[in-house]
């Protein structure tokens, strides 16, 4: 596997932010530089991830593609297109983004995410995305969400199968689909699960932890490694059996110092294994 964190870290060029990432030990990393920022930048980005032996594991999108607003809808779908089509002239392993949100907040949950208009708009809008941007490098991938398509393995191969595009694939978070006492409780079973359903599917992995609080009812709470109970270097073995080159992105904290803080922690779970 090559670890990775979601965050550039503070730099001043880009030959420092590579020779950042390389100096913590990461082998992987999200582009930190977007479809809509100038060319030169970009390829100065991708030049300095290719000398330090980087590889590109994903290009965000984090847009609502699914807008009930006309003219946001239009215009996120056109960044997801463009987003992808940057994914695809880094050679990066996949472009990110959520399904999309029927309700006030982009990534909210609301009942309307589970209903056959969104199960059909959601398919029609990851076919849109990838005839559109035509890549051959890359793969457009939804990450899986606790309240919207999909939320868990099986549901991802029923997309997988519906949407029909060689170009279509999986970005795990096992964490996000961790959405009930079941999985929580039996949470290697569920690892197992999606390494067998989806494992040939996976393209690139984040990582944190979940904490079960005490209080009712069900509180599920997104954590730093170390902080919840997630057999995590269960998680990452399984893996990284799918593919040694698997990337495995620490994500979704605050400052540079709580990255430094919990790569570190994440190292020390994960000894011996990157």
């Amino acid at each position: 596997m090559r670890l990775g964190t979601s965050s550039p870290l503070k730099h001043n060029s880009p030959e420092e932010w590579a020779s950042n990432q390389v100096k913590l030990g990461c082998k992987t990393v999200v582009f930190p530089v977007q479809s809509n920022e100038p060319e030169q930048k970009i390829i100065a980005y991708k030049d300095a991830a290719e000398k330090a032996g980087l590889t590109i594991a994903e290009v965000g999108i984090w847009r609502n593609a699914l807008s009930s607003d006309d003219d946001e809808r239009k215009a996120n779908m056109d960044y997801c297109v463009n987003q992808l089509r940057l994914a695809d002239f880094l050679n990066a392993r996949c472009a990110v983004n959520v399904a999309g949100a029927f309700g006030p907040r982009w990534d909210g949950g609301y009942k309307a995410n589970f209903s056959d208009e969104a199960w059909k708009t959601t398919v029609s809008m990851v076919r849109e995305i990838i005839d559109r941007a035509n890549v051959k490098n890359t793969y457009f991938t939804l990450e899986p969400m606790p309240w919207m398509i999909p939320t868990g393995p099986l549901e991802y191969v029923r997309l997988l199968e519906t949407v029909e595009r060689d170009r279509f694939a999986v970005h795990m978070d096992i964490i996000n689909m961790t959405n009930s006492a079941e999985r929580y409780f039996n949470a290697e079973e569920f690892v197992d699960e999606c390494a067998e359903v989806l494992g040939k599917h996976i393209k690139s992995c984040h990582i944190k932890d979940v904490h079960l609080g005490e209080k009712y009812t069900l509180r599920l709470e997104e954590c730093g490694p170390g902080d919840g109970e997630f057999p995590l270097r269960h998680y990452v073995e399984k893996m990284n059996e799918i593919d040694p080159e698997m990337p495995v992105i620490l994500e979704h904290l605050d400052t540079d110092e709580q990255y430094l803080k919990y790569l570190k922690t994440l190292k020390e779970i994960l000894h011996g294994l990157y």
